[in-house]
């Protein structure tokens, strides 16, 4: 542990499980106080991880650790995770907007019910969430916003078009990450000279969460799949980035690459054999 994070004050969506609850635990292990949240509080009908388990792990480095349940979908129940977090930690450094619905399928059979919920959770969440944050960010002239982003965003190539494996059925969740790195560019613009930092970062390869891959794991190669490790990292770096470093779409592993960092485990206490 380096406390890279000490005195500062997190809040971190989607964090009962994956990239949200690794990104818990390392912020912990440097000093970092947090409000966590999630739908999830205990046990999932399908997938691994809680709220509460995500909080145990992290109350074992000493910080303070507020669990704020919350329905992203749900514009009342996202309203309370910022005043929540403000009244318990007193303010609120940093945000990572990680949680995101992801509902593949082909454009001829997507529900306008599935396009609003994809929408509601990937963008206007987010968008809500920053909202809520600035006046504490702006009165104390600091603050980083790191939203994270996906590959998927990227146009096809072609023709000939080769859309095999989930490639073919995830446009539309990757047409709400390019409005959600289209949004962060304009905010990083708009807040520029305030003190705060908006970023995007999103995986090189993918990243094996448990909802990643009970969706995707047995269509990726091993040549395809990064460690969470090195998600973090790239995470970690955003949140306390110097004060020019804003409105960057970031890719995790040129972000190492880039900025020569050491990846290290989750507790921070050595070198990830990446």
């Amino acid at each position: 542990m380096s406390d890279q994070l000490r005195g500062k004050t997190a809040v971190i969506t989607g964090a009962s499980r994956g990239i949200g609850a690794a990104v818990a635990q390392r912020f912990a292990s440097e000093g970092a106080n947090l409000a966590i949240s999630a739908r999830t509080l205990d046990n999932h009908a399908i997938l691994s991880g809680s709220l509460n388990e995500t909080a145990n792990l992290c109350r074992q480095y000493g910080g303070h650790v507020e669990v704020i349940q919350a329905d992203l979908a749900d514009e009342k129940s996202r309203a309370t995770i910022i005043p929540k977090a403000i009244e318990t930690l007193g303010s609120v450094n940093i945000l990572i907007n990680n949680a995101a619905a992801a509902i593949y399928k082909n454009l001829d059979a997507y529900t306008l019910k599935h396009r609003r919920l994809m929408t509601e959770i990937n963008v206007q969440a987010p968008l809500d969430l920053i909202q809520h944050v600035l006046p504490s960010m702006i009165s104390n002239r600091q603050g980083w916003i790191i939203n994270l982003s996906s590959a998927s965003k990227k146009h096809p190539t072609g023709p000939p078009y080769d859309l095999g494996g989930v490639r073919g059925v995830y446009g539309f969740y990757g047409a709400t990450k390019a409005m959600l790195d289209r949004t962060t560019s304009a905010l990083a613009s708009e807040l520029y000279g305030t003190g705060i930092r908006v970023n995007t970062v999103e995986p090189k390869a993918a990243v094996l969460s448990e909802g990643a891959e009970a969706v995707v794991g047995k269509i990726l190669k091993p040549n395809q799949i990064e460690s969470m490790e090195e998600m973090v990292e790239s995470i970690l770096f955003l949140s306390r980035c110097g004060i020019d470093h804003t409105g960057k779409n970031e890719v995790s592993l040129e972000v190492i690459d880039q900025n020569k960092l050491t990846v290290m485990t989750l507790d921070g206490e050595e070198p990830h054999p990446t």
